[in-house]
């Protein structure tokens, strides 16, 4: 992606410099400069200028403080980061999918600009969609892939639990897909939030008449599918507790991540086996029956890969019918980028959606 030399003011000389978030440890969060080569683009390249990036609290934390390491994540120092919202500056001379001054969403981390590769995941931002929706594009992509990955059919009901930024997309993303959402939180400001974003009814994960009150919710019924977005044991106890017999169960955390040994059988037989529910690991490609192998030869199962979920929820954001700006908390300057993570591990509770700037004029005033 750049060329890292030892002398950075020599290099920027004939090209520029960027900055770039690294970790270098647990808590160990630093800006540094980099030197960016873009004088001379590869055919296939696309230099890219960094507008905002967003903050995914849950994972991003995990990754600051030095929780149990996800598989095939770098070892450090390690860049930080994967949503990110920038305008085309150049392309190569054979780049297609993009035009110099087209804004982009891409999973390139917290950093002020970049050059990719076309091939890469980038999705095209539509005219008069807001940067502050955009820019979580690819985590709504997420939010929309759990729904997808465990065959959801309009009409289900759905519990969303665990209510942060990527639970709450899947609150939204319900309603325009055909789902009677509840969602289910330890904490009454986070239901508040849900609330906004359409569910139809919200519950604490405390309460000890919990299932009572989703069998009311759905005419008894029961919850058809949960989406699990918390990473804690006990949600995922909640989650099996909840869903119906034969129902469903997508799995979009990472179970466990920095906590002790379980204290139960996640497998046991009463909350696993004797219901006969499925678990949904919300990882790679969901499957899809009908490839248009006709106009696309090489489509089988990608008909909703990454990219093109990315485009859906940007289509409803253009529509405005989806609105993550909603969510937002506290806008940064890069520069106050370790404030942030800060805040985050301390688990401020008043901080939900977190974005960074990356201009050079660090203002106070864009914190809200």
């Amino acid at each position: 992606m750049f060329r890292v030399g030892a002398n950075c003011a020599e290099t920027c000389e004939k090209d520029c410099c960027m900055k770039i978030a690294i970790l270098y440890g647990p808590r160990d969060l630093r800006i540094e400069d980099r030197p960016l080569e873009v004088t001379s683009l590869a055919p296939d390249a696309i230099w890219v200028q960094t507008v905002m990036s967003a903050f995914k609290i849950g994972t991003d934390r995990g990754n600051y403080e030095g929780a149990e390491q996800v598989p095939g994540a770098p070892d450090y120092p390690r860049w930080v980061g994967d949503s990110n919202l920038g305008v085309v500056r150049a392309v190569g001379s054979t780049v297609n999918r993009v035009q110099v001054g087209d804004r982009i969403v891409t999973r390139y981390p917290h950093q002020s600009e970049y050059v990719m590769r076309e091939s890469e995941s980038l999705v095209v931002v539509p005219e008069g969609v807001d940067p502050e929706d955009a820019v979580y594009a690819h985590l709504y992509a997420l939010s929309a892939h759990c729904y997808r990955k465990a065959l959801f059919q309009p009409g289900e009901n759905v519990a969303v639990v665990g209510v942060g930024v990527l639970g709450l997309g899947a609150v939204a993303l319900g309603p325009l897909l055909g789902a009677r959402v509840a969602a289910i939180a330890n904490s009454s400001v986070r239901l508040d939030m849900a609330a906004d974003m359409g569910a139809h009814a919200g519950f604490l994960s405390d309460d000890p008449n919990l299932e009572a009150r989703l069998d009311q919710f759905t005419g008894g019924q029961g919850i058809d599918l949960v989406i699990l977005t918390a990473n804690p044991w006990p949600a995922y106890r909640t989650a099996l507790e909840i869903v119906r017999s034969n129902g469903r169960v997508a799995i979009v955390s990472l179970l466990g991540r920095g906590e002790a040994p379980l204290d139960f059988n996640p497998l046991s037989m009463d909350l696993f086996y004797a219901k006969g529910i499925a678990l949904f690991a919300v990882s790679g490609t969901s499957g899809y029956l009908f490839p248009d192998r006709a106009n696309n030869p090489m489509q089988v199962s990608n008909r909703f890969a990454p990219d093109q979920e990315a485009a859906f929820v940007l289509a409803l954001m253009a529509d405005g019918r989806l609105k993550p700006s909603k969510l937002i908390t506290h806008r940064f300057h890069y520069s106050r980028i370790v404030e942030a993570y800060e805040m985050a591990f301390r688990r401020e509770k008043a901080m939900l959606g977190v974005i960074f700037r990356w201009d050079e004029e660090p203002n106070d005033a864009f914190r809200r």
